[in-house]
């Protein structure tokens, strides 16, 4: 099958791209850049999200697509590639006759009212009601992502560390739950994936600062009501998951053991 994987130089677009190939698809890997190194089994194809160009030349005779695109910051800036992005990638893939869009989406967006969820919230509508047979997987925050989170504020010398909890994915396993669901078949809104252990975010905050051997200070941070509220029931660890990969601690460990294995340099935490 050939199937294109938009946004497949990002962090879980990598993983897919890797996934697919590995089970024997013919990939196009479809972002504003070219990777740095293309996979055997991969090509690829120059897009802009924001502005359309590149799209119907690089859907042209593609079967499938998986939307792994991200853009990193507020509502207001992912916007135009999450939701105008969104809407270009659907009708450039109507156009050229694709049967079946993947959508990868966020567990608790319905329950969180912060701005980049009700993108992401505007993102799913698309493809719901969009011209093509779709499938859309909610997962949970992956560990390179709290990994950055933690790595960002301990520069301040700090670190969120507050009672709410998550479970933690590796893009990798998400990555093989994507792949299923291009096998598969369009089947709609399919079960959401998670980490195999929910935990506080002050015991993956405590794991991280141990792993990385940080100093910084465990905060609080304050929250506004109406979003501490869900987050405190639970609205970011699924129901019903599906539920595997690595935990957050083993994620660190391995990648502790990659980066010394890179040597000094690359191993380094800022």
């Amino acid at each position: 099958m050939l199937i294109a994987v938009c946004g497949g130089t990002g962090m879980l677009g990598r993983a897919v791209v890797a996934e697919l190939v590995g089970r024997g698809h013919d990939v196009r890997v479809l972002s504003r850049s070219a990777p740095p190194r293309a996979a055997s089994g991969c090509a690829h194809h120059p897009v802009d999200l924001v502005t359309g160009v590149g799209l119907r030349d690089a859907l042209a005779g593609v079967e499938a697509i998986v939307d792994a695109a991200n853009c990193a910051g507020t509502g207001r800036r992912a916007a135009p590639v999450l939701v105008g992005g969104t809407r270009r990638l659907l009708e450039a893939g109507a156009a050229e006759g694709v049967a079946h869009h993947v959508a990868i989406s966020i567990v608790g967006i319905d329950a969180v009212p912060i701005s980049y969820y009700q993108v992401k919230l505007a993102q799913e509508g698309l493809v719901a009601n969009g011209p093509i047979d779709w499938s859309l997987v909610r997962a949970t925050q992956f560990h390179e992502t709290l990994d950055l989170v933690f790595t960002t504020s301990a520069r301040c010398g700090i670190v969120p560390a507050m009672a709410f909890s998550l479970a933690p994915v590796d893009p990798r396993f998400l990555a093989g739950v994507l792949a299923d669901a291009v096998d598969t078949g369009a089947r709609g809104r399919l079960a959401p994936v998670a980490g195999p252990r929910p935990q506080p975010l002050r015991e993956l905050a405590r794991a991280w600062r141990l792993a990385r051997g940080r100093r910084a200070l465990a905060v609080a941070l304050p929250l506004r009501c109406a979003v501490r509220r869900p987050l405190a029931a639970g609205a970011l660890v699924p129901q019903n998951a599906i539920v595997g990969g690595t935990d957050f601690q083993a994620w660190l460990l391995q990648d502790a053991q990659e980066q010394a294995a890179l040597g000094p340099a690359a191993g380094a935490n800022p």
